[in-house]
This record gives C-alpha cells, sequence and structure tokens, in this order.
C-alpha cells in the first residue's frame, strides 16, 4: 500500500489512492473512487463510487464526497461543508438517474459548512467563505460569501483579496507574490510572466 489509511477507515476493494494520500479515522472510501497523489481525508469522510479527486486536495473532517463529484489537483474542502447530487430530492422517489455533476477546478477553496449545491462548476482558485451556499456557477478567482452566495470580490492565487471592482477593466497584484491580475469585464485572469 503506498498510501497511510488509519485501522478504523474502511478502504473498499477497486478504490485507486495514490501514493503519500492519507485516509483518516472512520472514513469509508467507495470501491470506485479515485484519488491522487498527497491527498488527505480528514476524520469520517465519505467518498462515492463515481467520484475523482486529483492530487494534493485536502478534505477535511466529515465533509462527504457523493457521486458525480470531481475535484482537481489542490482542491480545500473545509471541515463539515456539503456537497449535493441531486437537485430535488424525495426519500419515496429513486432519483440515482438524475445526478448532476459537480465540477470544483484546481486551487479552489471551500470554506467549513458551506453547501455545494449539485451541477455546478466552480472555477479555479475561487474561495467560497464559510457558511455560504453556491447554487450557481462561480467564476475563477471569485471570493463568494452569503446565502445564496454573491460574489464580493476577488481572490489571488496566494489566497489574498485583491484591490478590484467586480467588474470593468483594471490590473491589480497579490500583496504577497507580486503576481499580476488583469480584470476584463467580469473575468480575472492571471498574468502569466
Amino acid at each position: 500500500m503506498s498510501y497511510q489509511k488509519h485501522d478504523s477507515a474502511i478502504v473498499d476493494d477497486g478504490a485507486v489512492i495514490g501514493e503519500h494520500s492519507r485516509v483518516w479515522h472512520f472514513a469509508h472510501v467507495c470501491g470506485g473512487a479515485q484519488i491522487g497523489e498527497g491527498c488527505s481525508l480528514g476524520q469520517n469522510v465519505f467518498v462515492g463510487n463515481k467520484v475523482t479527486i486529483g492530487d494534493n486536495v485536502k478534505i477535511q473532517n466529515n465533509v462527504s464526497v457523493y457521486d458525480n463529484v470531481h475535484l482537481e489537483s489542490d482542491v480545500f474542502c473545509g471541515p463539515s461543508m456539503v456537497f449535493t447530487n441531486v437537485y430535488n430530492p424525495r426519500a419515496f422517489i429513486e432519483r440515482k438517474t438524475e445526478y448532476k455533476d459537480t465540477l470544483v477546478k484546481k486551487g479552489a477553496t471551500l470554506g467549513a459548512n458551506c453547501t455545494i449545491v449539485c451541477g455546478v462548476t466552480i472555477g479555479e482558485y475561487a474561495l467560497i467563505g464559510a457558511g455560504a451556499v453556491i447554487n450557481k456557477d462561480v467564476k475563477a478567482f471569485a471570493l463568494m460569501v452569503g446565502v445564496p452566495a454573491k460574489q464580493i470580490g476577488w481572490i489571488s492565487k496566494y489566497g489574498e483579496q485583491l484591490d478590484l471592482p467586480l467588474t470593468g477593466t483594471a490590473t491589480a497584484l497579490c500583496p504577497n507574490t507580486n503576481e499580476q491580475y488583469h480584470l476584463n469585464h467580469d473575468v480575472l485572469t492571471l498574468v502569466k510572466a
């Protein structure tokens, strides 16, 4: 085994878990899950069968990653945040054929206790604030808070809020890395050196 697993964790046959990943207390990884290298699955994490997780993903305690949720590399899932996979669930109606795909792109952060309603895409390096409810797609580098979530600003790859309007044409530097960001209407891009 090229990954670490606590004795209380369950990893079903068929699950693929990359090197140097860690599966902590009482976690359960289903047999169809695909998990990359260097990941950390905290206490009481559940990972469904139809789930893909990239490299260096951190999933904190009490998070369930249900079928049809896909996390790219370097995603952070805060404690007790919630994914869904059916938009209109009913206990008495079977809706397993209606699961909606949710995609969380590279480097995004999902704050503690936030809820991601199924069927959305969260852009690269976006930051979802603690307790927010996401019910629509989120742009790359967007800073989202509230219920339902609204964009209140832009966040750098490093995780610092940028001094930019929500829309327009402007540039800003990350105060920690001096990387330059360019805003064009409502799309923010990192300027490559």
